[in-house]
């Protein structure tokens, strides 16, 4: 993971980690410390240091937003609305990309659990979000159209070193032009694969790093009508075992 271009943890003074572990209490209904650290399944004393240090991990938010679609922007500054849907609804003003939620230097992208529909050709994704990533705006404005960008994640062992099965990585979904030896994401039919791209004349070659396992595939023609290329992988993380 590069440095800087993800926010891991909200580094804040005492009394903003005071004013989100109280937005957290309030979304969860519970008054003690106690009970906040067994709903976030975490130990008592890691609620003290979070206090102590100034310093929530984003790990909590990002639960919270999964088990309870709590709105991250609202968690961290106070502004609009607990809950996402209702954000949705009701406070269009702090949507600056469709589908991303932006605070101060971060833009929230979705990490989706997306299946590709070559009928309307479009990624499916708008009611299966897994959580929200917060990114530097600035990091994302040099690597692409920020509106236009989703967290996948990624599934068997086909990109191994590269890529391993359940990394995450970032598409922007306006690059579809091919690069030869670059990564995309490519739909097949309705499912989604994320392979190195080459072109020879009339056909495009899916490549996988594991090649041993899974040699490279040519799609011709003829047989390249359901599929598409969705986007080029500009960024990719792996969670430390």
């Amino acid at each position: 993971m590069k440095k800087n271009s993800t926010h891991k943890t909200y580094y804040t003074d005492g009394n903003a980690v005071d004013d989100i572990l109280g937005r957290i209490k309030t979304v969860l209904a519970v008054k003690t410390q106690t009970e906040l650290a067994r709903l976030l399944d975490v130990g008592k004393q890691s609620i003290t240091d979070a206090k102590k240090r100034g310093r929530i991990p984003a790990d909590w938010l990002m639960r919270l937003g999964r088990l309870k679609d709590v709105n991250p922007v609202w968690l961290e500054t106070g502004q609009g609305t607990p809950f996402l849907h209702a954000e949705k609804q009701h406070v269009t003003g702090l949507m600056e990309y469709p589908g991303h939620y932006h605070s101060n230097d971060f833009i929230y992208i979705p990490l989706v659990k997306a299946k590709w529909s070559p009928d309307q050709d479009t990624l499916e994704s708008d009611h299966d979000i897994e959580s929200y990533y917060a990114f530097r705006r600035e990091w994302l404005k040099g690597k692409g159209q920020i509106a236009h960008m989703r967290l996948l994640r990624v599934t068997g062992e086909s990109m191994v070193p590269t890529l391993r099965d359940d990394d995450i990585v970032l598409v922007d979904l306006s690059q579809t032009d091919i690069l030869t030896g670059k990564i995309f994401a490519v739909g097949i039919d309705d499912e989604i694969c994320i392979k190195r791209l080459d072109k020879k004349p009339g056909i495009i070659v899916l490549i996988s790093d594991n090649r041993l396992l899974y040699p490279p595939i040519d799609i011709e023609p003829d047989n390249s009508a359901n599929v598409r290329i969705i986007g080029r992988v500009v960024w990719m993380a792996r969670e430390a075992m």
